[in-house]
Formats: C-alpha cells, sequence, structure tokens
C-alpha cells in the first residue's frame, strides 16, 4: 500500500465481499451470542451457536462452511474466527456485530 487511498481500496473490497458472502445461499451465517440475545434479535436465516459451544461443534460448524459468524459488536464472533482458523478452517469470516450483517442482506 501506498497511501490511504490504496488502503479505503482495500477496506472497500472486503466490505464487498463480505456482502456477497452474506447474501450467498451457500454461506452460513452463525450468531456466536447467548441464546437470549439471540431471541432479541438476529439475521433472518442465521443460526445460533453461542461462543461457549463452538469448541464442541467444530465439526459440525467444519459441515457447515463457508461461515459468517456475527455477535453483539464483533468481539466474540472475531474470538471464534480466530479460534475456528487455528482449528483449519479456511471458509470462516468475521461478520461483525449482527445488525452490520443484518444490514448487508439483500
Amino acid at each position: 500500500m501506498n497511501n490511504y487511498s490504496d488502503f479505503c481500496g482495500i477496506k472497500k473490497q472486503i466490505k464487498m465481499d463480505l456482502q456477497e458472502l452474506i447474501n450467498s445461499d451457500k454461506v452460513s451465517i452463525v450468531d456466536v451470542r447467548t441464546p437470549m440475545e439471540f431471541t432479541e434479535g438476529h439475521v433472518n436465516g442465521s443460526i445460533n451457536i453461542p461462543l461457549n459451544d463452538v469448541v464442541e461443534r467444530v465439526e459440525e460448524l467444519r459441515g457447515m462452511q463457508p461461515l459468517v459468524l456475527c455477535c453483539a459488536s464483533g468481539g466474540r464472533s472475531g474470538q471464534a474466527t480466530d479460534y475456528l482458523q487455528v482449528q483449519g478452517f479456511e471458509e470462516v469470516y468475521n461478520g461483525g456485530g449482527w445488525t452490520n450483517v443484518n444490514a448487508q442482506k439483500l
């Protein structure tokens, strides 16, 4: 990257790619918030696998790739994304907060 505009271009491309993923029927959107948080609002079609359950459900998640993970703000989904990448997942993405993912859903 030579300058700020190069950086902004990369950031814009990542956002566009994430929006394409979110809207793909091949992608599973997984909300890692608690069940109570999930019932208060979630992305239509997403499934709830709380962060505390991710470790024991790794093989189930492996079969659901590609994955876009979300939570309230992106922190827990970031932790889950990092963990799954260490477990060898190649198609797992942190979508950030569920409201951000929901806003990109067409």
